[in-house]
């Protein structure tokens, strides 16, 4: 199969990695990504005027994208910058809005802000768990309940918030002016939020909406992969610069057999991560996408921390240091699997496709 990029996706690949490494270095990454509101407003704006979200979306929601393929060379860009912009979000909610038949020009030109809500205390990855109900109120509905890390919550003027309605699953619209936000940073860089609500008024987007709410899931699972695999690649550039500089008994590090293994057995690591990653991107969509993106999502969230754990090893005491941008990137590479769903939830939505 041939994996090179269309012209179209090389461009906006070219595009985003020269405007993050230009505009989003690490340290101004540092800055901002973990002080309230835990991303770069102006650097947000201009990722949205770059096309960003545009190629996100489908071209019958009026994007340019929106494929498995689009998504991954978006955020294996930001992976690479370890970029904290709430892109994800993004993504999931033009997909759920674009799954409901919703204008997403807002969205895509950044005039609001979409957080998708799903995740509660006790149902952080199921959708089958889902317990909040909602209640008819008129003409309109209400919501009560919490949702828990809602990732870009921190900022959002609208949420997209998973709710029960006569026993299906529904999307609903909730403004952020009518609840209760408790917004936050995350340990490693960019920001979420606790939704309280109670009575809160909400429309109704989608009464049917599981199959919208996986597809959503899916897609923003992928994302993740990809991201983890840019950064994981930084990492390992990163490790092997040192090895070939730092040296001991005279000579560089690098030259010890010991090390050469490892380095090797990682970007044996970093190379398997890329082509499962790749696979789950030319399945999204398609019948058996919940099973190649879980599949992904465990092998990199093992590989992802691997990686992490190396590479600090392997550098010493500095890896471990705040100023040492190796050390933000295995935060990041090492809190990616805990976003929508661990090794361990993936393995076993694997196995039940197996089992099925």
């Amino acid at each position: 199969m041939d994996f090179t990029p269309s012209d179209t996706r090389q461009m906006l690949a070219d595009s985003l990695t020269r405007y993050l490494a230009d505009q989003y270095p690490v340290e101004h990454r540092n800055a901002v990504a973990y002080d309230a509101p835990f991303h770069d407003a102006s650097k947000w704006q201009e990722l949205v005027e770059l096309g960003v979200l545009h190629a996100l979306v489908p071209e019958e929601a009026g994007g340019f994208g929106g494929a498995g393929f689009d998504i991954t060379t978006v955020f294996q860009a930001l992976g690479t910058a370890l970029c904290p912009e709430p892109v994800l979000p993004a993504l999931m909610a033009a997909r759920l809005l674009a799954a409901a038949s919703q204008d997403v020009t807002a969205l895509m030109e950044g005039g609001a802000t979409y957080a998708p809500a799903w995740a509660e205390v006790d149902a952080p990855y199921q959708l089958q768990d889902i317990a909040m109900e909602a209640r008819v109120a008129g003409d309109g509905y209400l919501l009560s309940g919490r949702k828990a890390l809602v990732y870009g919550g921190q900022i959002a003027t609208h949420f997209l918030v998973a709710a029960r309605l006569n026993g299906q699953l529904a999307l609903f619209d909730v403004k952020a002016q009518d609840a209760d936000v408790q917004g936050y940073g995350l340990i490693d860089g960019g920001g979420a939020a606790e939704l309280l609500l109670d009575q809160t008024p909400a429309t109704l987007v989608l009464a049917d909406a599981e199959d919208a709410w996986e597809q959503a899931l899916n897609a923003g699972a992928l994302a993740l992969c990809a991201e983890a695999v840019g950064a994981m690649q930084v990492a390992y550039d990163t490790t092997l610069d040192y090895l070939k500089q730092r040296k001991q008994f005279g000579v560089p590090i690098g030259k010890f057999q010991v090390l050469q293994h490892r380095t090797v057995d990682l970007l044996m690591e970093i190379e398997q991560a890329r082509s499962i990653t790749i696979k789950a991107a030319a399945e999204l969509g398609g019948p058996q996408s919940g099973r190649y993106v879980s599949m992904a999502k465990h092998l990199i969230g093992r590989a992802a921390r691997q990686v992490a754990e190396e590479a600090i090893q392997m550098h010493g005491g500095i890896a471990m240091t705040w100023e040492y941008p190796l050390s933000h990137y295995a935060k990041r590479l090492t809190m990616l699997d805990a976003q929508l769903g661990d090794t361990d939830e993936h393995l076993s939505r694997v196995a039940a496709t197996l089992i099925a």
